[in-house]
């Protein structure tokens, strides 16, 4: 094992990426399980941060832990040197923290427990596969570079450069296709494996993706298709990465505010207290009440109406 670490990491200079990798994977799970802790309001375990009446998110620490590790490492010149490891290894963190908190830069609002705060657990999710990709030695987008050819070789050189440049266009644009389906990790791992990007572009579109909006009419065969796709493949998959994202970073069941504003608003409307309610509408005291509308004290009195007044002064006239 130490034999092939050493081979495999330690030779081919990807140490710094193994300790980014491991600081970043141990930094979210630590986060995650303090955070439900704190949720859990578990006695003997730390609190919120909090400076006066400001509660400081995690993400504040991580975006001072990466100005700090990539600082360090842009500044250490040799960078298989230890020093440039820890650099690493403290950027990590901060990775770790600020990608834990994604949802909250996405949307400019604490969203951490709520449906959209899965976001910054897929965005966790992508970095560990992105890079794990990377650690095994697998380049993006086949970004191996052109070897030096051999001498008497020198005229095929301009051929394989032709080669190489329309290979990484055609894997960057059936990413991008991927892409607009609406099969993100298809189109990221695809970066890594471009046969999988092939199995990704010639499939039918997921259903909302853009390319389904511009190119699938609403009720055509293709846009069946995808419908049927979703919830047959689609959604059990989407119910098996909840579960697993659920496992590990926690329920992510807290209704945000607006939801509430919007409950609260639909019950006032369906209530009887607030439509049907003849203290509302039908109520005497509201529309029909003689106080309010048929009291003579209202309509027929000289104080509110004159009617009475003007005839009497026409009889002093008179």
């Amino acid at each position: 094992m130490a034999e092939f670490f050493t081979r495999r990491i330690v030779d081919t200079g990807r140490l710094p990426l193994f300790c980014f990798f491991v600081a970043f994977i141990v930094t979210f799970v630590f986060t995650r399980v303090n955070v439900r802790l704190i949720r859990a309001n578990v006695r003997w375990w730390f609190r919120n941060v909090k400076a006066g009446d400001v509660h400081i998110h995690h993400v504040v620490f991580g975006v001072v832990l990466m100005l700090l590790g990539g600082v360090a490492g842009f500044a250490i010149p040799e960078v298989r040197s230890w020093p440039n490891v820890l650099a690493a290894g403290v950027f990590g963190m901060g990775a770790a923290l600020v990608l834990d908190e994604f949802a909250l830069i996405l949307h400019l609002q604490d969203v951490y427990w709520t449906e959209r705060g899965r976001a910054s657990v897929d965005a966790v999710f992508v970095a560990i596969a992105v890079t794990g990709l990377l650690l095994l030695g697998v380049h993006p987008l086949g970004l191996t570079g052109i070897q030096q050819p051999e001498p008497g070789e020198e005229i095929t050189r301009p051929v394989l450069l032709v080669v190489y440049v329309a290979s990484v266009t055609a894997n960057l644009g059936l990413a991008v296709v991927a892409l607009l389906k609406g099969k993100i990790w298809t189109g990221l791992i695809g970066l890594f494996v471009p046969a999988v990007l092939i199995f990704g572009a010639i499939r039918v579109a997921r259903p909302g993706s853009p390319w389904s909006r511009w190119l699938y009419a609403p009720g055509s065969r293709k846009h069946r298709r995808a419908v049927r796709r979703e919830e047959r493949y689609r959604r059990p998959m989407i119910r098996a990465k909840i579960w697993i994202q659920e496992f590990i970073a926690g329920r992510h069941d807290l209704i945000p505010p607006e939801s509430r504003l919007r409950r609260s608003s639909s019950t006032r409307t369906g209530d009887p207290n607030r439509t049907g309610d003849p203290g509302r509408t039908g109520d005497p005291g509201r529309t029909g009440d003689p106080s309010r509308t048929g009291d003579p004290s209202r309509t027929g009195d000289p104080d509110q109406t004159g009617e009475p007044r003007r005839r009497g002064r026409r009889s002093r006239v008179d």
